[in-house]
């Protein structure tokens, strides 16, 4: 069944001969990078980099395009110098998202590009999603949706194809850590990233999120971890690190880590 659904998408990618993919290093779009490859259509990746974007994830993103091997480009992206972005509405993804695909469909046109594509699975159709509605203006086509993908399978095949990325769990944008309402600002972007960093150091595993309410840190951690976090040599390593970094308060959410969880303000 899986294997039917990569054949089908290698099968729609040579229909379509080229793509300019907004690659973020991440499990779907990695797949659907490979994918391209494997096509052998005319491909480039492209690489928003941007306060906003881990530099962890940076790293990893260039370094599966070298290991694939796809030409790509990194672009600096404009969100943060544009408010209804850093105001944080909660349709704040869709100024991020269109300023993207804005820069990438000029890529696109300048170097012969008719495709603009991006990793979005059918599980995201289910999901809070208004980055959608930026797709739909520059005309993104999802050819993981198009396949009828969604991340288990895309897991499991990435497994098979030696995907590093296989096992790599969700990695939003920093700002997915602020309330709605609550000002982008880089500085607040800084000490998540810091925060989530010097947890990931301290053997805290993959699925983490800092929440940042101002002067509070609320830290999200899965449930096998929230014991040890409260043990007195983690803890304290934990306030110092995060009072160092600049919160003045730090919490541990007993309900653990849950993605998406700040989307419950709107629902």
């Amino acid at each position: 069944m899986i294997q039917k659904k990569f054949e089908r998408l290698i099968a729609y990618l040579r229909i379509v001969e080229s793509g300019v993919l907004a690659y973020s290093g991440g499990l779907d779009s990695t797949f659907l990078l490979y994918a391209m490859k494997e096509s052998g259509i005319k491909a480039l990746a492209v690489v928003g980099k941007s306060a906003t974007m881990p530099n962890c994830d940076l790293i990893s993103a260039l370094e599966m395009i070298e290991i694939i091997g796809i030409r790509h480009r990194i672009i600096e992206t404009s969100e943060l110098s544009d408010l209804r972005f850093t105001s944080n509405p909660p349709n704040r993804c869709f100024y991020c998202k269109n300023a993207l695909f804005g820069s990438i469909a000029v890529i696109a046109k300048e170097e012969g590009f008719d495709n603009i594509f991006d990793g979005s699975t059918i599980d995201d159709l289910d999901d809070y999603r208004p980055g959608l509605k930026a797709k739909e203006l520059h005309n993104v086509i999802s050819p993981l949706i198009i396949a009828q993908f969604n991340k288990d399978e895309i897991r499991i095949m990435s497994k098979e194809k030696g995907l590093k990325t296989w096992d790599k769990p969700a990695s939003p944008c920093l700002s997915s850590r602020l309330p709605y309402g609550s000002a982008i600002t880089t500085e607040a972007l800084t000490m998540i990233e810091t925060a989530e960093e010097a947890l990931k150091e301290l053997g805290f595993g993959k699925n983490l999120r800092v929440r940042h309410h101002g002067k509070i840190a609320r830290i999200e951690l899965d449930k096998v971890d929230l014991k040890r976090a409260m043990d007195d040599n983690y803890r304290e390593q934990i306030v110092k690190k995060f009072r160092d970094i600049g919160f003045l308060y730090v919490t541990i959410d007993i309900e653990g880590y849950i993605s998406g969880k700040l989307n419950r303000e709107i629902k």
